[in-house]
């Protein structure tokens, strides 16, 4: 078994002493507990180190040759010790990032290439899935970080919101048959699987809402495209509208979703100095985007 270093330190001071209880003052811990850590230390050496009398203490052959080289083998562990720092908090080496593939394309470009910048042995794996998934992803280990829409409560991660978006439903300022709120041939347009989309549609049944059709898609982009050519009324997030805006405009007085863009993690995994520095930079990249 190697010393524990604290021994290491403690056998240092008694040598330097010849007394228990002044070494135990200077170095601040009991004389117990000294007396302890120069048992345990002979005992990891396999040989006496240390002669007890009434006067004090003496070193042994043994111990005269482990003080040369325990100065030496605490001044190589400092310096393992400072180069692990320097590692832990350089950013290096894969990590893996999930997000919907709608989210990916509003938010990677405020901090990837930063980070590919700054960090030269840093690399990236993005895994692109609805936001629920990536939430389960990152609860079982298989990703390190999220950047999910309306992630639910869990033990193990931590959550930290970045900015708020909204999902409405939206047409075409060009009005087309397809979508006239009054007209009998209006085309709705979604992604069934988001619980957003299923929320308003339940909301908008209330009002005796009907369309004669309904495409789907399970990529918002293509919903936005779709929508904004007039194919139809499309439920789309706002961020994924962006500067299609002025072409487009929210129907009034629809059900809408507000959404909140949240950083996740697992409290338990993300715990080294670099990690905590991607953590804050993406949160300082992405703060009020």
């Amino acid at each position: 078994m190697l010393p524990n270093p604290n021994d290491l330190r403690f056998f240092i001071e008694v040598s330097r002493t010849h007394n228990l209880s002044r070494a135990a003052e200077r170095l601040g811990v009991t004389q117990p507990a000294l007396s302890q850590g120069m048992r345990r230390l002979e005992q990891n050496i396999g040989q006496q180190l240390l002669l007890r009398g009434k006067g004090g203490v003496k070193l042994t052959k043994c111990g005269e040759k482990l003080v040369f080289k325990a100065k030496h083998l605490l001044e190589d562990w400092e310096k393992i010790k400072e180069e692990a720092e320097r590692d832990g908090e350089d950013l290096r080496g894969r990590y893996s990032i999930g997000m919907h593939s709608s989210v990916a394309l509003y938010s990677l470009r405020h901090f990837v290439p930063q980070l590919l910048a700054k960090f030269p042995n840093l690399e990236f794996k993005l895994v692109h899935e609805l936001s629920r998934r990536i939430t389960e992803d990152v609860i079982s280990f298989k990703i390190d970080f999220g950047i999910v829409v309306n992630p639910v409560q869990h033990p193990d991660l931590v959550i930290r919101e970045l900015f708020r978006d909204e999902v409405s439903f939206w047409r075409s300022k060009k009005e087309t048959a397809m979508n006239s709120i009054d007209g009998k041939d209006k085309v709705l347009i979604i992604e069934p699987e988001l619980l957003q989309t299923q929320e308003m549609l339940g909301k908008l049944s209330k009002k005796k809402m009907h369309f004669k059709r309904q495409l789907t898609s399970s990529n918002l982009e293509v919903i936005k495209d779709m929508t904004l050519a007039g194919c139809g009324v499309g439920v789309v997030p706002g961020r994924v509208v962006g500067e299609h805006s002025k072409k487009m405009e929210i129907v009034p007085g629809w059900p809408k979703f507000s959404d909140k863009i949240c950083l996740i993690y697992r409290a338990d995994v993300q715990k080294s100095p670099a990690s905590r520095k991607m953590t804050g930079l993406i949160q300082e990249y992405l703060k009020n985007k």
